[in-house]
């Protein structure tokens, strides 16, 4: 039978506590700035845009989509590793 220690993965290392808040912060911040940018990247789509403008709007949407990605990686790192 296998040892139980070696069939649990290791506890991932905790941040602070107060890092970890300061770092919610400014990941509930940036979550708020994006939302702007999805807004008005999603209002600009509704409208009649001529070349190289939509273009421009598959570039920001891609940047927005990756901008997006990351800040929920970030928020499930910072949940993965806070101690509460």
């Amino acid at each position: 039978m296998p040892d139980s220690a070696a069939t649990h993965a290791p506890e991932p290392e905790k941040i602070p506590e107060e890092l970890a808040l300061e770092i919610r912060k400014l990941a509930h911040d940036l979550s708020n700035a994006l939302e702007i940018i999805v807004q008005t990247s999603f209002l600009l789509s509704t409208t009649e845009l001529k070349e190289p403008a939509t273009d421009w709007l598959r570039m920001l949407d891609g940047g927005v989509q990756k901008a997006l990605d990351i800040n929920l990686a970030l928020r499930a790192y910072i949940k993965a590793h806070t101690p509460r």
